[in-house]
């Protein structure tokens, strides 16, 4: 046998394993064999690793219109078990034995599906890092938000060598695209416009956004908002100038509408991003944690320094 196919195999079979989960320890005497994952950014952290033959299905990507060609081509031979967030009988009846989701990624706080409702039908749950801060004090966003995460489901899995490649990999290209960005100008001001238009739904400083926006060599004008996605007024944006508009891609309202909703609207006239026709577009996938994110830095960052 060779020594690599031993090594996987040895770690394999290294169970129970415990990983913690926000708040939770959360243990494992066997790798799930019926997983579901909620949202596309989920399910394409599962795909990353190759887990499809251990998945029962995913949830919550169509109503939301955030499916993609690429995901498309990737779980064509798994079912959408639920378009929106799924019950506990959708879980129960793909008879689920994981569920890969995030506190407002398939999970609401006092909902129906939860950790502590899933344990009686003994469903475990994994909660995407970036989602804790709903339920408990975390660090600012970072990229180790979306690395552990990866790091847990190779643990979770019996797949730690290949999550650990993986991960290992993302940090080497974003160290070696890192050290491109230019040291000296003035970070330019990032506005993350998601969704609305009474009040924008943008990006705190718990959100992945915050993390991939620094990354690329700017910064959050929401960074002081200590929130994740969060709803907040248009006289703040106005007020903090941002230099650079970032669109996130998703939903019945297109990307296009929503540059077109800011450019004919009076009150964002003397805004720098709009006169300046500075708009990036990032789709659903990328602007959430996923193994998307890395390309999504780069090409922040082409529009952020385009000298």
């Amino acid at each position: 046998m060779p020594a690599l196919l031993a090594a996987t195999t040895a770690t394999a079979l290294a169970y129970p394993v415990t990983v913690k989960s926000c708040n939770r320890d959360v243990t494992f005497d066997a790798a799930p064999m019926r997983a579901v994952s909620n949202d596309v950014n989920l399910t394409e952290m599962m795909l990353a690793l190759g887990l499809t033959d251990r998945m029962a299905g995913y949830t919550g990507v169509s109503e939301w219109k955030t499916l993609d060609e690429t995901l498309r081509a990737n779980v064509e031979q798994l079912p959408e078990l639920s378009p929106d967030y799924p019950t506990k009988e959708v879980l129960l009846g793909a008879d689920a034995d994981f569920y890969f989701a995030g506190w407002n990624y398939g999970m609401r706080v006092g909902g129906e599906v939860t950790p502590e409702t899933l344990a009686a039908f003994d469903i475990a749950v994994y909660e995407l890092t970036e989602s804790c801060i709903h339920i408990m004090d975390k660090p600012k966003s970072s990229m180790d938000d979306m690395y552990v995460d990866l790091l847990n489901l190779g643990i979770i899995f019996g797949v730690e060598d290949k999550a650990e490649a993986l991960v290992a990999g993302y940090k080497q290209e974003l160290a070696d695209f890192s050290a491109t960005l230019p040291a000296s100008e003035t970070p330019p001001k990032v506005f993350v416009y998601d969704s609305g238009e009474d009040k924008p739904f943008t990006a705190g400083r718990y959100a992945i956004p915050t993390a991939l926006i620094e990354a690329a060599g700017a910064s959050n004008i929401m960074d002081d908002v200590a929130s994740s996605w969060v709803e907040v007024g248009w006289e703040p944006v106005i007020e903090r100038n941002p230099d650079v508009v970032v669109i996130v891609n998703y939903g019945d309202v297109t990307a296009e509408q929503k540059i077109a909703f800011m450019k004919d609207n009076a009150a964002f006239k003397d805004i720098p991003a709009v006169v300046n026709d500075r708009f990036v577009v990032l789709e659903y996938v990328e602007a959430t944690p996923g193994p998307r994110n890395i390309a999504a830095i780069k090409r922040l960052a082409a529009a952020f320094h385009p000298k």
